[in-house]
C-alpha cells in the first residue's frame, strides 16, 4: 500500500508516518520504480503500536524502547517493566501536578464571584499580582503540558 493508504488505515497524518520513519520507529520502506513508497502488514502492525503507545502518553524514546524489546522477542522483559512502571509514576505525579492546578484555578476563580467591570474583576488582579510577584513562571517549573523530561527515561535504555 501507498503512504496514503496506510495513513488513512492507522488514522495517523502522511507526514507523521514520515517523522516515524525518519525517527527510526518505521522501518524504512521498499519504493517502486516511481519512487514511491511500498508498505505492507508490518508497517501497519508496528504504526498501530506506536499510536497506541502515543495515546498512552509514552514518548519517542519509550516507544523506541519498547520496539526494540518487540523486535527482539527472546529477551528478558524486566526492562519492559520498568519503563512501565516509570510511566505510570510520571502520570502519577502529572495527575498531582493537576489536581493542585485545579485548586489553585478553584481559588482564582472565588476572587470574582460577580460580573462587574474589568478594572475591578478579582481575577484579572489576582492574575497581575501574580505576575508582579512570582520570579519565575510556573510553566518553567515543569507545567504539566506534554510528556515527561527525557532525563528520567535514560535510566531504563535497553542493554
Amino acid at each position: 500500500m501507498k503512504i496514503g493508504e496506510l495513513a488513512k488505515a492507522t488514522g495517523t497524518q502522511v507526514e507523521t508516518v514520515r517523522y516515524y520513519e525518519r525517527e527510526g520507529l518505521l522501518p524504512t520502506p521498499l519504493r517502486t520504480e516511481g519512487n514511491y513508497r511500498i508498505y505492507g502488514a508490518n508497517h501497519m502492525e508496528r504504526l498501530s503500536f506506536i499510536r497506541h503507545c502515543r495515546s498512552l502518553d509514552m514518548t519517542l524514546d519509550e516507544i523506541r524502547t519498547l520496539l526494540g524489546f518487540k523486535d527482539a522477542p527472546k529477551d528478558n522483559c524486566e526492562q519492559v517493566n520498568a519503563l512501565l512502571d516509570e510511566h505510570i509514576g510520571h502520570v502519577a505525579q502529572r495527575i498531582k501536578d493537576l489536581r493542585a492546578l485545579e485548586r489553585q484555578l478553584k481559588a482564582l476563580r472565588e476572587q470574582c464571584l460577580v460580573t462587574q467591570e474589568a478594572a475591578h474583576c478579582g481575577i484579572l488582579n489576582e492574575l497581575s499580582v501574580a505576575a508582579r510577584t512570582q520570579a519565575v513562571p510556573r510553566a518553567a517549573h515543569g507545567h504539566v503540558h506534554g510528556a515527561h523530561t527525557r532525563g528520567a527515561q535514560a535510566k531504563v535504555k535497553k542493554q
